[in-house]
């Protein structure tokens, strides 16, 4: 007695006749069931029927797919897919234009049963069907079901698409781009016509000879949907064939280009970008073991793996966690935790796996070189990634509906299969070498992301149409080009100001300066901590200075330990404002004089004195930050002594024109980079002083 598990409960269906409720053995040979269920129903000749699925995609039952039959099924006993295959091969050759019309109809149906369509084929009935399209002389519908049953019957793979002639292929392009033509042929003819160019790069030559982008941006023009979803299939597979020249000449060579056109290419970008909007909305699932797999795989492909099968699962988990901070995730112990942010969600991980994996050089390359730096000035890879990711998102507007009446289409989108991964790539590598031009630390991780947005989006606005185009023009618009263009637009800003602005801003002026006035005094007035530098490895020595209450007397002294603001009290030194005489930066600080020759930029930069009396007494101040204690101590400092407004970066800050090296003594902290932050080197540290 066969095993439980070999019988399957199923109905039999036919036409006429109560079904048959059995008990299917799968060790039985298929002929033998067949045989049973057609004597039970007294049909001669067993060899003529067989089995298929009564619901859904009527698949032939054969010995090789019998085991996917469940507990339930409804079969039906139908005519065997040879003898269906030769009566519908005599049924296309009658002259009855009805029966040919209903022989093709049942074609397309069954043609999508590969046991059918190897039968069919075996007979020569694709030939068949390839003469009726090259003689072209059916009707409509007779020639739609044509077309779809040959479709089908190729879709399985078992003839080849470049055995098709010359003619045929002349006359399915001819049906695309006759003016008036049955749409259900003209939907039919443009997937034949996908499948061509997909299939191989001869038939892509020669449907390319025949199609012109002019006709099938007229059919993204219809209503009809479905039409214009095939025509944007055949233009993705057209583009996607071609070479790099080939793809130019497609979208420039039309002699139509203009806005309708541009309006149809963005339609088409955004219609295959928003592909990616189910990923950047969803968030990394930590059970999800093929998630887990890509985010240890980015930790694998980036450091020298030690054998963890030795390891304690403490020591593993330490080793994991010290090896994912180094990767820049912000959650070390857990960093699923940084890709749960939507957007960009999964979308994150995949640009990540992607640079990983297709640029293995260059992503060990920026692994290894910032995790060998400070931790403070390290460019963290994952928090970059996730938030570059987020950012050519947004720049490429995935997940945005189409608009209608837009036509901003990026021609390096069609020059590339993977756009988004591709620009994530060069992006990543060019957001390192921006932050190492801005010699950035940990604060300065968001100017630098809008240092990089804005060389992005520069340089997709001048329409690159090669992704070696766009990596060479985004690499050349470094920091100081982006400086220099902010500097120059703003200066134009300012000269094409209506009458009516400019107006307004010399009456607010004042009002303004004096605001700027306040905030510099009341600074001054709470007071800076600086830190006493010398050569010695010993930095943690702290002194205090502030400005009295009433602006006269500048009181400073040592502190033992860091404090917000100590009392005036506590700072037993002083210095009358009335008799500050100077206030000198840089090199012409004496601190700096007496170590001519050991001092690099960085520390001049930080550097300043008040002089009094007599040139030869001063103040002598190392800050820790040129934008914020340079700048307000030497701002202050000139307006301290006779309350009057001298400062030239101040005035510049209040008409918001000041730009880097616009005054010649103080970049101002929107455009001074962030390097005067950075820890002095020791063997160029400045001689203890006050």
């Amino acid at each position: 007695m066969p095993q439980q598990k070999d019988i399957v409960k199923i109905a039999i269906q036919m036409p006429g006749a109560y079904p048959q409720l059995i008990q299917l053995d799968q060790k039985k040979p298929l002929t033998a069931v067949i045989k049973e269920v057609c004597d039970k129903w007294n049909l001669p000749g067993p060899d003529n029927y067989a089995l298929q699925y009564a619901d859904g995609i009527q698949t032939y039952i054969t010995e090789s797919n019998r085991l996917d039959i469940k507990n339930g099924s409804i079969l039906r006993l139908t005519k065997a897919p040879g003898r269906c295959a030769e009566d519908l091969y005599k049924g296309i050759q009658s002259s009855d234009s009805g029966v040919r019309c209903d022989s093709l109809k049942l074609l397309a149906n069954v043609s999508t049963d590969v046991t059918f369509a190897q039968e069919f084929i075996n007979r020569d009935g694709h030939s068949l069907l390839v003469k009726i399209v090259e003689d072209a002389h059916e009707a409509p519908l007779i020639m739609t079901h044509t077309l779809t049953a040959f479709m089908e019957l190729m879709d399985h793979g078992i003839v080849s698409w470049e055995n098709l002639s010359s003619v045929f292929i002349k006359k399915i392009a001819g049906f695309v781009n006759a003016k008036v033509q049955d749409t259900s042929i003209q939907q039919v003819s443009l997937a034949i016509l996908e499948s061509m160019v997909l299939s191989s790069n001869s038939l892509f030559n020669e449907v390319k000879q025949e199609i012109t982008l002019e006709r099938l941006i007229s059919h993204l023009q219809v209503t009809n949907q479905q039409l214009q979803t095939k025509a944007m299939a055949l233009l993705m597979a057209m583009l996607l064939a071609a070479g790099e020249a080939d793809r130019q000449n497609i979208i420039h060579s039309s002699s139509s280009v203009g806005d309708e056109m541009a309006h149809y290419l963005y339609v088409l970008q955004m219609v295959r970008l928003n592909h990616l909007e189910a990923r950047m909305r969803t968030p990394l699932d930590s059970y999800n073991q093929e998630q887990r797999d890509m985010l240890h795989g980015l930790r694998q492909a980036a450091f020298e793996m030690e054998s963890e099968s030795g390891l304690s699962n403490e020591r593993r988990r330490s080793l994991c966690a010290k090896e994912f901070k180094k990767l820049g995730f912000s959650n070390n112990s857990n960093p699923g935790q940084d890709l749960s942010r939507c957007p960009p969600g999964l979308l994150a991980l995949d640009t990540m796996a992607y640079f990983a994996s297709r640029y293995p050089d260059a992503y060990s390359r920026f692994v290894l070189e910032n995790s060998s730096r400070e931790d403070k000035h390290e460019c963290p890879f994952a928090r970059s990634s996730i938030q570059l990711t987020l950012i050519l998102c947004e720049i490429l507007r995935i997940g945005e509906p189409p608009s209608e009446t837009g036509s901003d289409y990026h021609p390096i989108f069609f020059a590339q299969d993977r756009l988004l991964e591709e620009l994530f790539c060069i992006c990543i590598q060019l957001l390192n070498k921006t932050w190492k031009e801005m010699r950035a630390t940990q604060e300065d991780f968001d100017k630098v992301m809008q240092v990089v947005r804005e060389q992005i989006t520069r340089t997709l606005s001048s329409k690159p149409t090669s992704l070696e185009l766009f990596k060479n023009k985004v690499n050349a618009l470094n920091y100081s080009e982006i400086l220099k263009l902010r500097q120059t637009e703003r200066l134009h800003q300012e000269e094409t100001l209506a009458p009516p602005v400019l107006e307004l801003k010399e009456r607010l002026k004042p009002e303004l300066l004096e605001l700027i006035r306040q905030q510099r005094l009341n600074r001054l007035s709470h007071g800076t901590l600086f830190r006493k530098i010398s050569s010695r490895r010993r930095q943690d020595k702290l002194w205090y200075c502030r400005l009295s209450p009433n602006h006269k007397v500048l009181h400073y002294g040592d502190v033992e330990e860091e404090t917000e603001t100590p009392s005036i009290e506590a700072l037993q030194e002083k210095i009358p404002v009335a008799d500050i005489k100077n206030v000198v930066t840089g090199k012409d600080c004496p601190h700096m004089k007496e170590n001519k020759g050991k001092q690099n930029k960085e520390v001049l930069d930080l550097a300043f004195s008040i002089t009094y009396d007599v040139e030869e007494y001063s103040l002598n101040f190392i800050a820790s930050s040129r934008t914020d204690v340079v700048c307000d101590w030497h701002d202050g400092s000139d307006i301290a002594p006779s309350h009057a407004f001298s400062c030239s970066v101040c005035i510049q800050r209040a008409e918001g024109t000041s730009e880097a090296g616009a005054s010649g003594a103080h970049p101002t902290a929107e455009t001074e980079p962030p390097e005067s932050r950075n820890a002095l080197p020791e063997d160029q540290q400045p001689t203890e002083t006050r």
